[in-house]
């Protein structure tokens, strides 16, 4: 049966992302703390969607999307982030505006358009924000990557991506020169407040737990 809203390819999207970062089936509180919606509106879309053979729902276990489902949220997540690097780097939006006006693009429902998006931008691999954009047959090529917060003393790591992409925080990290492909060297770890103080582009800085802990790193070259 065919997706004949927004809303529930939010879901889909939404369950998908859920269940990929936890590895696990997804609770009704989760997707309603993650939408900001009642968990009254959760369990009658969880109906809908299961009626159309999208999700499979299991009470006091959870939500999991059926091959049909994961199928339909790669492709919504696919456009989302192919639009972000358009965005970005065809229109001159920074990284944090661009996942706002993506969340609106990504419902164009026209698979030539997105294919001639894909091969005009390149066949870019990634987002603005570091995330894997999965290609037209939905496969999705992962990075190994590490917390910033998980780097010893005087080691160095590459920034890859970052787990929050709220407007405040990717402006934190550009006025602070923490972008993607920067070096950060760790000089100091803080026992007390668990901060850091790491070098980039040749300046001292002390970043905080919160900060280290949304930032993703590669320690290969």
């Amino acid at each position: 049966m065919a997706i004949n809203s927004q809303i529930e390819e939010n879901y889909l999207k939404t369950i998908f992302m859920i269940s990929r970062a936890e590895k696990k089936a997804v609770s009704t509180s989760a997707i309603a703390e993650e939408l900001g919606v009642q968990s009254a509106s959760v369990t009658d879309m969880i109906k809908k969607l299961s009626s159309k053979g999208l999700i499979e729902y299991k009470k006091y276990y959870g939500v999991e999307l059926s091959e049909t489902g994961k199928k339909e949220a790669i492709r919504i997540i696919r456009n989302h982030r192919l639009w972000e690097v358009f965005l970005a780097e065809k229109l001159g939006f920074g990284w944090g505006d661009v996942h706002e006006i993506a969340e609106q693009l990504e419902h164009v429902r026209n698979d030539e358009l997105i294919e001639k998006l894909d091969a005009f931008l390149g066949y870019p691999e990634y987002d603005p924000h570091g995330d894997p954009i999965p290609d037209k047959s939905g496969s999705i090529q992962q990075r190994a990557t590490i917390l910033l917060r998980d780097l010893e003393i005087g080691s160095e790591g590459i920034i890859l991506g970052v787990k929050d992409d709220s407007r405040d925080f990717l402006e934190y990290l550009d006025n602070n020169h923490l972008v993607l492909k920067k070096k950060v060297f760790v000089e100091e770890k803080l026992n007390f407040d668990k901060s850091m103080k790491i070098r980039v582009d040749d300046k001292s800085i002390y970043v905080s737990e919160k900060t280290s802990a949304n930032i993703l790193v590669s320690t290969k070259s």
